[in-house]
């Protein structure tokens, strides 16, 4: 997983509460076993004019003008904002996927569903909680084109005129974003210790690990 240090990029608007992550990933995606590839796939009945599924190439299908992030304003942004309880419905990962895969690096948002929150951390996307009032004045600049600068070191947003709002975060959360750790790696930084344990373990109960012959 990338470190996060600081990010900058443009903000693709989404007026919505309670986006659900059956709406940002729908069922027949999940039959997938990989975890890249789902760009194409986010927000897919908003996103498109006709039905998909994995067999059929998005590039075919007919994109629906009147989706926010469709339009031409919003091309090739990476920071998501939204209204509150997002990510909320089923716990599928996918979700988080499809929306990391379509190049965002930050979802903004009032607040978060707590599995898909935790999923973005564990994908290298980083979740901001902002109050209404903060959400609803990025929604008013964000209109007339609004790049961010996102400083997860220092934890705050920076607004182009130089004016920052500050965010929250758990200190366990952010150390892990800046130097880019999943929990795997989190855990193999204790190698050590799960090394003395496996001998200390294998030592007072050897019955474990018998050879069958």
């Amino acid at each position: 997983m990338a470190a996060f240090i600081s990010h900058q990029g443009l903000v693709a608007p989404m007026d919505r509460a309670n986006v659900d992550t059956d709406a940002i990933m729908p069922k027949q995606y999940l039959k997938c076993i990989f975890k890249t590839g789902y760009g194409g796939w986010a927000f897919d009945d908003w996103r498109y004019l006709d039905s998909g599924d994995v067999e059929i190439d998005v590039n075919s299908r007919r994109p629906n003008p009147d989706f926010e992030l469709n339009q031409p304003a919003y091309q090739g942004a990476s920071i998501l904002l939204a209204r509150e309880n997002f990510g909320c419905g089923s716990s599928r990962e996918h979700a988080v996927w499809g929306i990391r895969d379509m190049g965002f690096r930050v979802i903004i948002a009032t607040s978060f569903a707590d599995i898909f929150y935790n999923n973005c951390f564990n994908n290298g996307i980083l979740a901001i909680s902002l109050t209404a009032e903060q959400i609803e004045r990025l929604f008013g600049l964000a209109e007339l084109g609004l790049r961010l600068t996102v400083d997860l070191d220092q934890t705050v947003i920076v607004l182009p005129d130089g004016e920052y709002m500050r965010f929250n975060i758990e200190p366990k959360r952010r150390e892990k974003m800046l130097q880019g750790l999943d929990n795997v790696a989190t855990t193999l930084l204790q190698r050590e210790v799960i090394r003395i344990f496996e001998g200390q373990h294998k030592a007072t109960h050897p019955y474990y690990f018998l050879t069958l012959r």
